[in-house]
């Protein structure tokens, strides 16, 4: 290849190890997560909302790095599990409040375990080179 596209090589992206590195993650999760019905995803949300207990959508997004778009339908169909409840905010009516219900609270036992199985099994990195890894991708979230 000319050297005018070097730049057009896989090998020279940083963006194609991380989209693969993203995807490889997910899946070593899914096996854990299928059997509760859950996504990575809808996971993920969950691990917000155990910790915060009712957040806005807002908020929620920018946790997670996640659009109003891509947002909605998950925690409609979350509320339709009994999940959580979408409720407008009294200050503000735009906004729509999550709060994780009972229900929601009970999946927190059935997911503590899953973190250690997935770092148990599939994760090679030691410690050191895990948060270092784990420091420079946030440098790359926290830029916006």
């Amino acid at each position: 290849m000319a050297q005018e596209y070097e730049q057009l090589l896989l090998k020279n992206q940083l963006c194609f190890p991380l989209y693969a590195c993203g995807r490889k993650i997910v899946s070593r999760y899914t096996p854990y997560l299928k059997p509760l019905g859950l996504t990575y995803t809808q996971y993920v949300v969950f691990m917000v909302l155990w910790e915060k207990e009712s957040i806005n959508v807002g908020q929620l997004g920018s946790i997670l790095h996640l659009d109003a778009g891509t947002l909605t339908p998950l925690l409609k169909n979350l509320e339709k599990e009994g999940y959580v409840t979408r409720s407008r905010s009294k200050e503000d009516e735009r906004v729509t409040l999550i709060t994780i219900t009972d229900k929601g609270q009970e999946l927190k036992q059935k997911c503590k375990d899953i973190p250690a199985k997935v770092s148990k099994d599939n994760i090679t990195l030691s410690e050191k080179d895990a948060k270092e890894l784990y420091r420079l991708l946030y440098l790359f979230l926290d830029e916006e």
